[in-house]
């Protein structure tokens, strides 16, 4: 993929992900990560190659979970996590339980009627992580969801979407510039390059699922999170 003749933003990248896997891409700024997501979303054309994605035999679209909320402003959450469900035709009737379910999901039940400048930062992410998964995806990409948010809400959110990973496994593309956050979630880690965007290091992350918050602090997680820093920096 390159912006123009003399700025190559990805090249040589060639890796498969089987359904339902989790996998984190990491990177330092620069490096092409959220160009790669765009590209398996179809928001973005490689210039060169070929990128083939499965298609969901019941027609549902990847869901894109963007660093912002991207919330609409004036509307509730539950005219927010609806909104997919209405592009496609479904009454507000008809996805009244799907999208109650979505938002009980995310420990939102109580606030469907909030607007999004009633909630806090964290509970937006929340919302927009229920309209990701109202539509039950096969695969999800988030793009650096929780990078503007506080550690603590960070962590616990880290652990809201192992669980919501757990109940249906969509296959799941995770960009972040954490290490721990990389290791904490995901199945696998592919780190990339900066400048232009290609893979060094595609690491397995052999730790047990469900992951308790007390795993960040065993030898085998920093020794996982010690493997992919030297990656990164070479």
């Amino acid at each position: 993929m390159r912006y123009g003749p003399e700025r190559a933003v990805l090249e040589a990248i060639t890796f498969t992900v089987p359904p339902g896997q989790f996998v984190a891409l990491l990177g330092p700024s620069g490096c092409g990560k959220t160009t790669l997501l765009r590209l398996i979303a179809g928001l973005e054309r490689p210039d060169s190659g070929r990128l083939a994605v499965r298609e969901d035999p019941g027609g549902v679209a990847p869901s894109y979970v963007f660093q912002d909320p991207t919330l609409m402003p004036w509307a509730s959450a539950f005219d927010n996590v609806w909104l997919p469900l209405r592009i496609g035709g479904a009454s507000r009737a008809q996805a009244c339980a799907r999208v109650q379910a979505a938002l009980a999901a995310v420990g939102l039940a109580d606030a469907a009627d909030a607007r999004p400048d009633q909630l806090s930062g964290g509970m937006r992410m929340r919302v927009s992580i229920a309209r990701a998964l109202v539509t039950r995806p096969r695969l999800l990409l988030l793009d650096e969801p929780f990078a503007a948010l506080d550690e603590f809400t960070r962590q616990q959110l880290n652990d809201d979407l192992l669980a919501l990973w757990a109940l249906a496994h969509p296959t799941t593309v995770f960009v972040t510039h954490s290490v721990a956050e990389a290791v904490y979630l995901s199945q696998r880690v592919i780190v990339l390059a900066a400048r232009a965007g290609r893979i060094v290091a595609d690491v397995a992350i052999d730790l047990p699922l469900p992951r308790p918050r007390r795993l960040r602090t065993t030898a085998a997680f920093a020794a996982l999170c010690a493997g992919v820093t030297e990656a990164l920096e070479r």
